[in-house]
Protein backbone atom coordinates (compact mmCIF):
# COMPACT_ATOMS: atom_id res chain seq x y z
CA UNK A 1 0.00 0.00 0.00
CA UNK A 2 1.49 3.49 -1.11
CA UNK A 3 -0.01 6.18 -0.36
CA UNK A 4 -0.71 8.56 -3.43
CA UNK A 5 1.39 12.16 -2.95
CA UNK A 6 -0.44 14.08 -5.58
CA UNK A 7 -2.34 17.25 -4.56
CA UNK A 8 -5.76 16.48 -2.68
CA UNK A 9 -8.99 17.14 -3.97
CA UNK A 10 -8.36 15.42 -7.28
CA UNK A 11 -10.69 12.64 -6.34
CA UNK A 12 -13.90 12.83 -8.32
CA UNK A 13 -16.10 9.78 -8.58
CA UNK A 14 -17.81 8.33 -11.40
CA UNK A 15 -20.86 6.59 -9.65
CA UNK A 16 -22.93 8.02 -6.74
CA UNK A 17 -24.13 10.83 -5.65
CA UNK A 18 -22.23 13.44 -3.80
CA UNK A 19 -24.24 13.95 -0.58
CA UNK A 20 -23.21 9.85 -0.66
CA UNK A 21 -19.91 10.51 -0.93
CA UNK A 22 -19.86 13.64 1.37
CA UNK A 23 -20.94 10.98 4.39
CA UNK A 24 -18.59 8.13 3.55
CA UNK A 25 -15.71 11.11 3.40
CA UNK A 26 -17.13 11.75 6.95
CA UNK A 27 -18.13 8.42 8.47
CA UNK A 28 -14.16 7.94 7.48
CA UNK A 29 -12.82 10.65 9.15
CA UNK A 30 -14.65 9.55 12.44
CA UNK A 31 -13.27 6.16 12.21
CA UNK A 32 -9.71 7.67 12.08
CA UNK A 33 -10.25 10.09 14.82
CA UNK A 34 -11.31 7.49 16.47
CA UNK A 35 -8.25 5.44 16.22
CA UNK A 36 -6.23 9.25 17.08
CA UNK A 37 -5.22 10.09 13.99
CA UNK A 38 -5.99 13.93 14.36
CA UNK A 39 -3.34 15.14 11.71
CA UNK A 40 -5.53 16.83 9.07
CA UNK A 41 -3.14 16.12 6.53
CA UNK A 42 -2.38 12.59 7.06
CA UNK A 43 -6.24 12.08 7.60
CA UNK A 44 -6.67 14.05 4.46
CA UNK A 45 -4.69 11.52 2.25
CA UNK A 46 -5.72 8.72 4.21
CA UNK A 47 -9.45 9.68 3.22
CA UNK A 48 -8.61 10.32 -0.40
CA UNK A 49 -6.24 6.97 -0.75
CA UNK A 50 -9.69 4.92 0.74
CA UNK A 51 -12.19 6.63 -0.72
CA UNK A 52 -10.55 5.85 -4.32
CA UNK A 53 -10.30 2.41 -3.54
CA UNK A 54 -14.15 3.07 -2.52
CA UNK A 55 -14.86 4.47 -5.68
CA UNK A 56 -13.17 1.89 -7.93
CA UNK A 57 -15.06 -0.75 -6.26
CA UNK A 58 -18.40 1.16 -6.38
CA UNK A 59 -18.27 1.21 -10.32
CA UNK A 60 -18.47 -2.51 -10.04
CA UNK A 61 -21.19 -2.60 -7.40
CA UNK A 62 -23.01 0.57 -7.30
CA UNK A 63 -25.57 -0.64 -5.33
CA UNK A 64 -23.82 -0.67 -2.47
CA UNK A 65 -23.47 2.70 -0.46
CA UNK A 66 -20.45 4.45 -0.67
CA UNK A 67 -19.86 4.82 3.36
CA UNK A 68 -20.20 0.75 3.31
CA UNK A 69 -17.77 0.25 0.73
CA UNK A 70 -15.76 3.46 2.68
CA UNK A 71 -16.01 1.23 6.04
CA UNK A 72 -14.79 -2.21 4.16
CA UNK A 73 -12.05 -0.52 2.39
CA UNK A 74 -10.46 0.38 5.71
CA UNK A 75 -11.23 -2.33 7.93
CA UNK A 76 -9.12 -4.45 4.65
CA UNK A 77 -6.11 -1.60 4.59
CA UNK A 78 -6.12 -1.57 8.26
CA UNK A 79 -5.68 -5.51 8.62
CA UNK A 80 -3.45 -5.34 5.58
CA UNK A 81 -1.13 -2.74 7.87
CA UNK A 82 -1.64 -4.34 10.99
CA UNK A 83 -0.48 -7.60 9.70
CA UNK A 84 2.68 -6.27 8.38
CA UNK A 85 3.57 -4.84 11.06
CA UNK A 86 2.78 -6.91 13.65
CA UNK A 87 4.57 -9.39 11.42
CA UNK A 88 1.45 -11.61 11.58
CA UNK A 89 -0.18 -12.49 8.30
CA UNK A 90 -1.49 -15.47 8.94
CA UNK A 91 -4.11 -14.02 11.79
CA UNK A 92 -7.54 -13.69 10.88
CA UNK A 93 -9.58 -10.85 10.65
CA UNK A 94 -11.14 -10.27 13.89
CA UNK A 95 -7.79 -10.71 16.02
CA UNK A 96 -5.51 -8.98 13.76
CA UNK A 97 -8.00 -6.18 14.21
CA UNK A 98 -7.87 -6.67 17.99
CA UNK A 99 -4.14 -7.29 18.26
CA UNK A 100 -3.59 -4.01 16.14
CA UNK A 101 -5.95 -1.28 18.05
CA UNK A 102 -4.75 -2.50 21.43
CA UNK A 103 -1.15 -1.90 20.29
CA UNK A 104 -1.57 1.05 18.76
CA UNK A 105 -3.39 2.52 21.67
CA UNK A 106 -0.60 1.00 24.36
CA UNK A 107 2.67 2.07 22.42
CA UNK A 108 0.66 5.45 21.67
CA UNK A 109 1.24 5.27 18.09
CA UNK A 110 -0.66 8.34 16.97
CA UNK A 111 0.79 10.55 19.52
CA UNK A 112 4.25 9.65 19.44
CA UNK A 113 4.42 8.72 14.91
CA UNK A 114 1.64 11.23 13.97
CA UNK A 115 2.22 10.24 9.80
CA UNK A 116 3.11 6.31 10.53
CA UNK A 117 -0.22 5.30 10.61
CA UNK A 118 -1.41 3.34 7.61
CA UNK A 119 1.36 4.61 5.70
CA UNK A 120 4.15 1.73 4.35
CA UNK A 121 7.31 3.48 3.65
CA UNK A 122 7.24 5.81 6.43
CA UNK A 123 6.93 3.48 9.47
CA UNK A 124 9.89 4.00 12.18
CA UNK A 125 11.97 1.21 13.48
CA UNK A 126 10.98 2.16 16.66
CA UNK A 127 7.40 2.51 15.91
CA UNK A 128 7.57 -1.24 14.59
CA UNK A 129 9.62 -2.16 17.64
CA UNK A 130 6.77 -0.50 19.98
CA UNK A 131 3.80 -1.84 18.33
CA UNK A 132 5.06 -5.34 18.14
CA UNK A 133 6.26 -5.13 21.85
CA UNK A 134 2.83 -4.18 23.10
CA UNK A 135 1.05 -6.78 21.16
CA UNK A 136 -0.90 -9.14 22.91
CA UNK A 137 0.26 -12.46 23.45
CA UNK A 138 -2.09 -15.09 24.05
CA UNK A 139 -1.55 -16.47 27.80
CA UNK A 140 -0.96 -20.56 28.44
CA UNK A 141 -2.99 -22.92 27.59
CA UNK A 142 -6.16 -24.31 29.71
CA UNK A 143 -5.82 -27.17 31.81
CA UNK A 144 -8.05 -29.16 34.11
CA UNK A 145 -7.60 -29.17 37.46
CA UNK A 146 -9.32 -30.45 40.44
CA UNK A 147 -10.45 -28.60 43.21
CA UNK A 148 -11.54 -30.74 46.78
CA UNK A 149 -14.07 -28.94 48.67
CA UNK A 150 -13.36 -27.73 51.64
CA UNK A 151 -15.51 -26.49 54.87
CA UNK A 152 -15.01 -23.05 55.60
CA UNK A 153 -13.56 -21.67 58.86
CA UNK A 154 -15.47 -18.59 60.07
CA UNK A 155 -14.10 -18.06 63.10
CA UNK A 156 -15.02 -17.72 66.45
CA UNK A 157 -17.09 -14.88 66.18
CA UNK A 158 -19.15 -15.86 63.40
CA UNK A 159 -19.70 -19.01 65.06
CA UNK A 160 -21.16 -17.63 67.88
CA UNK A 161 -23.21 -15.40 65.80
CA UNK A 162 -24.89 -18.34 64.35
CA UNK A 163 -25.54 -20.16 67.33
CA UNK A 164 -27.50 -16.87 68.71
CA UNK A 165 -29.27 -16.67 65.00
CA UNK A 166 -30.04 -20.30 66.00
CA UNK A 167 -31.67 -19.67 68.95
CA UNK A 168 -33.91 -16.97 67.88
CA UNK A 169 -35.00 -19.11 65.06
CA UNK A 170 -36.35 -21.85 68.05
CA UNK A 171 -37.67 -19.37 70.64
CA UNK A 172 -39.66 -16.62 68.15
CA UNK A 173 -40.75 -15.08 71.73
CA UNK A 174 -37.36 -14.14 72.21
CA UNK A 175 -36.43 -12.87 69.15
CA UNK A 176 -39.42 -10.19 69.57
CA UNK A 177 -37.96 -9.44 72.58
CA UNK A 178 -34.46 -8.50 71.66
CA UNK A 179 -35.40 -6.77 68.90
CA UNK A 180 -37.85 -4.39 71.30
CA UNK A 181 -34.79 -4.32 73.30
CA UNK A 182 -32.85 -3.01 70.47
CA UNK A 183 -35.71 -0.56 68.88
CA UNK A 184 -36.02 0.70 72.79
CA UNK A 185 -32.06 1.23 72.82
CA UNK A 186 -31.68 3.32 70.21
CA UNK A 187 -34.70 5.45 70.41
CA UNK A 188 -33.09 6.09 74.09
CA UNK A 189 -29.69 6.87 72.71
CA UNK A 190 -31.15 8.76 69.66
CA UNK A 191 -32.84 10.77 72.74
CA UNK A 192 -29.99 11.38 75.06
CA UNK A 193 -27.62 12.15 72.01
CA UNK A 194 -30.17 14.51 70.93
CA UNK A 195 -30.07 17.35 74.09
Amino acid sequence: MELPLEPLGNFRPQTGTLEQWNAAYVRTEDYLRAHRIHSRLHQSRLIQYILERAAKRHLATPDKSPTTLAAEETEKLMDTWFAEVLNAPDRNHERIATDGRVALLLCDGPQRWPYAFLDEKQIPDDFRKAMRESSMRAGPDLAVSNMVPRPIDLGLITEAAGETLEQFERYPLLRTLALWALFIATLAFLFYNSR
